[in-house]
Parts: C-alpha cells; sequence; structure tokens
C-alpha cells in the first residue's frame, strides 16, 4: 500500500513541477498555436514514438482524427507506426532507424508538424525522421524528459517534462498531450476564433 501512495505522490510532484514552470506551460501553448496555424493551413499533425511512446502517439492521433471533448469535424492526425507491413518492410529493407523518416518523405508537406515522443529524447528513429523533416519544412514538437536528449538539438518546440523515470514522464506527457488536444479541439471548432486566444 505505501508503494501505491509513494507512486502517486512521485505522480503528482512531477505534474507539480510542470505546473510551476512558466517557460515550460508557454512552450505547450506555443504548441497548441502551432497545430493549430497547421491546420488551419491544410497541414497535417503526424505522431511517433517507440513502446510506450508510440501509444501515447496512437492515443493523441486518435483524439485529433476522432474527438476529445466536443462533437465536430474530424482533423488530419495520425500515428506514423500503424501499417505493421510498412514498420516490419522498411525495417528489413532499411533498418529500423529508417521507419519514420521515410513515411515523413512520403507523406509529409511544407507547414505540417510532426510530435516526436520519447522519454530519452534518443530514438534515433526519430531522429532520423527529424532530419526529414529540416530538409521538407516540417514543423517539429518534442516530447521528451528533462533533459531533451539529442532531440533538443533540432529545435522547434522541446516539452520536457522535468524527470528522469520513465513511468512518471509518460504519465505526464499523455496529461500535457491531453491538455494540447483540448485547446486544439476547441480552437478548430470555429476556425474563425483568434488563435492566441485561451
Amino acid at each position: 500500500m505505501n508503494r501505491i501512495k509513494e507512486s502517486i505522490e512521485q505522480s503528482i510532484e512531477i505534474k507539480s513541477k510542470i505546473l510551476s514552470d512558466e517557460k515550460l506551460i508557454q512552450s505547450i501553448e506555443d504548441a497548441v498555436n502551432l497545430i493549430v496555424e497547421s491546420l488551419r493551413n491544410g497541414g497535417k499533425i503526424h505522431f511517433c514514438g517507440n513502446g510506450g511512446s508510440a501509444a501515447d502517439a496512437q492515443h493523441l492521433a486518435a483524439e485529433l482524427s476522432g474527438r476529445f471533448y466536443l462533437d465536430r469535424d474530424p482533423l488530419n492526425a495520425e500515428a506514423l507506426h500503424c501499417n505493421s507491413s510498412y514498420m516490419t518492410a522498411v525495417s528489413n529493407d532499411y533498418g529500423y532507424d529508417m521507419v519514420y523518416s521515410r513515411i515523413m518523405r512520403a507523406s509529409a508537406k511544407k507547414g505540417d508538424v510532426l510530435v516526436g515522443i520519447s522519454t530519452s529524447g534518443n530514438s534515433r528513429n526519430i531522429i532520423e525522421a527529424y532530419k526529414t523533416c529540416k530538409e521538407l519544412g516540417v514543423n517539429i514538437i518534442s516530447l521528451t524528459g528533462a533533459t531533451g536528449g539529442m532531440m533538443k538539438d533540432f529545435g522547434g518546440i522541446l516539452l520536457n517534462v522535468p524527470s528522469t523515470d520513465t513511468p512518471r514522464i509518460q504519465e505526464s506527457h499523455i496529461m500535457i498531450g491531453h491538455i494540447i488536444c483540448e485547446l486544439v479541439e476547441r480552437r478548430t471548432l470555429n476556425f474563425s476564433t483568434d488563435v492566441s486566444m485561451m
């Protein structure tokens, strides 16, 4: 029972740190604005991750392409790993590091957004995808742990949860992702809404 309470307390502690971090709160706001701007201009929001972060990528893409709170038109969002034939073929032929960069080259265009999710910030296949983003003019949002890892070196918007504990980081990633989805949904329900308004 003590361990249960400790885990809950640890999760609350990390989220309290996020709440008091004005720079990180502003970065979340910036991420919402970037996604809304892309969607307004006919862009697509791509999500990618590995393991639990792949599950988060699929979850958040579904919140936008399906619905969150509101009944509205679907938003153009997709997780990159959902075609298992593609993933296994490219992994076999080119290596797992290339699975996200190749699909981004095939399906992304200038003004789109790639949301990369990695607790370490060092996922090689996301880094390769970021290189492709730089070539194509695709915007980057990174959900990482405290240091940001190598993903922070590619610019864009860094949402680095102040923790090095993988489960606690993932819990905060889904909280941040849900906040982003809620605000994006509200602002895209009526595209005449001022993107700068909460």
